[in-house]
C-alpha cells in the first residue's frame, strides 16, 4: 500500500486527517480535546465534628506501582460514586458528606497495596532550582505556589481556591492538627521602611519575603481518599480543594485532564514547592515522566516533604485561543517503591487529574457544570 507524498504509511491516517506532520516546524504541543463526565452532588447530610488529631504527614509512601494497580479489578459504577462522593469541612468546625451521580463515566485501573521500603526522595545529582528575588517570585507561574499553615504547598487554581494533596490535611481517617483554622500563605516582599509597594521610594529595598497569611473558609476532600485509609486506593485520591475566606488577586493557574506522558512536551513534568530543607524558598524542578496509570504520574523529580501537594504543570498549545497555555494536570502526592523486572525501584508519584476527578474539583470550584465541559 503505497502512502501520501511525503508522508510515511505509519502517518498515512494523521495526514488523511488534515493535522500538521510531526516533522513541520509548525508542529505544536497541543492540549487534547476530551467530552467529560459529569459529577453532580446527588444528597448532602451532617456529619459529628471531627477531633482534628492527626499529626500532619508532609508525605505519603506506598509500593504499588503500575502493575499492581494495573493487576486490580476496575471499579464498579456504585464504587466510583463513593470515591467520588466528599467530606466538606468548614471554619467552623462542622463537616458534611456529599453522595454524588455520575453521568457518562470512564473506565480506569485498579489499584492495590504492597509492603513499605525505605524512602528517599533526591536521585543523584540534586536537580531542584532555589526561585530568588521578588522579580520571580512573584511572578507567574511561580506566584501561584502557596504555602499552607500544615506545611505543605498548594496552588492557585481560581480567586479563591487553593488545590492541594489531601494528606495535608486529612490522614485518611481524621483532620491533622490545625486544619480547623487552616491558613495560605503568599509570599511578598519585607521592605526596611515599612513600605506597602512599588509605588514607594527606591530606598524602600525589599529585606526579604515573607508570608502574607489568608484563612481558609471550607476544604473539600473526596472519600476515595478516606476510604483508602491513605493507602491502597487512597493515593489515587491524595487531592483536595481549600476555599479562602477572600480573593487573592493573584493569577493563578487552571485545571487540566492530564493528557498521556507520550503527548506531554518533552515528556517532561514541571512544579515548584516549599521543600523542608530548604526553608522559606521556593523550590522549581522539571524532570521526565518515567511511567503511568491512569491515576498516576510516576517520575524521579528531586523533592523533599514539604512539597507535597504541588501543583503538577505543563505548558501546551491551545488550538481554540490560538495561544501557549499552563495547566495543572496533577498534584505531587509522595513516594512508591516500584518493582522493575525483579528489582525495586524508587519513585516520586504524582496524583493525574483524570476527566472525572477535573469534573469533580471543576464542580467545588464553579459550582455548576455547564462551566466544566472542558478539560
Amino acid at each position: 500500500m503505497a502512502g501520501t507524498p511525503g508522508c510515511p504509511i505509519f502517518l498515512l491516517l494523521l495526514c488523511a486527517f488534515g493535522q500538521v506532520s510531526p516533522y513541520s516546524t509548525l508542529w505544536k504541543p497541543t492540549w487534547p480535546a476530551y467530552r467529560l463526565p459529569v459529577v453532580l452532588p446527588q444528597s448532602t447530610f451532617n456529619l459529628a465534628k471531627p477531633d482534628f488529631g492527626a499529626e500532619a504527614k508532609l508525605e505519603v509512601s506506598s509500593s504499588c506501582g503500575p502493575q499492581c494497580h494495573k493487576g486490580t479489578p476496575l471499579p464498579t459504577y456504585e464504587e466510583a460514586k463513593q470515591y467520588l462522593s466528599y467530606e466538606t469541612l468548614y471554619a467552623n468546625g462542622s463537616r458534611t458528606e456529599t453522595q454524588v451521580g455520575i453521568y457518562v463515566l470512564r473506565s480506569r485501573e485498579g489499584q492495590s497495596s504492597g509492603k513499605s521500603r525505605r524512602k528517599r526522595q533526591i536521585y543523584g545529582y540534586d536537580s531542584r532550582f532555589s526561585i530568588f528575588g521578588k522579580d520571580f517570585l512573584l511572578n507567574y507561574p511561580f506566584s501561584t505556589s502557596v504555602k499552607l499553615s500544615t506545611g505543605c504547598t498548594g496552588t492557585l487554581v481560581a480567586e479563591k481556591h487553593v488545590l492541594t494533596a489531601a494528606h495535608c490535611i486529612h490522614d485518611g481517617k481524621t483532620y491533622v492538627k490545625g486544619t480547623q483554622k487552616l491558613r495560605v500563605g503568599f509570599l511578598k516582599p519585607k521592605f526596611k521602611d515599612g513600605g506597602q509597594g512599588a509605588n514607594n521610594s527606591r530606598s524602600a529595598l525589599p529585606e526579604k519575603m515573607k508570608f502574607q497569611w489568608i484563612r481558609v473558609k471550607r476544604t473539600h476532600v473526596p472519600k476515595g481518599w478516606i476510604k483508602g485509609n491513605a493507602n491502597d486506593i487512597g493515593m489515587d485520591y491524595d487531592y483536595a480543594l481549600l476555599e479562602l475566606k477572600k480573593p487573592h488577586k493573584r493569577k493563578f493557574m487552571k485545571i487540566g485532564v492530564s493528557p498521556p506522558a507520550k503527548q506531554l512536551p518533552g515528556g517532561r513534568i514541571h512544579f515548584s514547592g516549599y521543600d523542608n530543607d530548604r526553608p522559606g524558598n521556593l523550590v522549581y524542578r522539571f524532570c521526565d515522566v518515567q511511567d503511568e496509570t491512569y491515576d498516576l504520574l510516576y517520575q524521579q523529580c528531586d523533592a523533599q516533604p514539604g512539597a507535597s501537594g504541588s501543583g503538577v504543570y505543563v505548558r501546551m498549545w491551545k488550538r481554540q485561543q490560538q495561544k501557549w497555555e499552563r495547566k495543572i494536570i496533577g498534584i505531587f502526592s509522595g513516594h512508591q517503591w516500584v518493582d522493575v523486572n525483579g528489582s525495586p525501584q524508587d519513585f516520586n508519584v504524582a496524583v493525574r487529574i483524570t476527566p472525572l476527578k477535573y469534573a469533580q474539583i471543576c464542580y467545588w470550584i464553579k459550582g455548576n457544570y455547564v462551566d466544566c465541559r472542558e478539560g
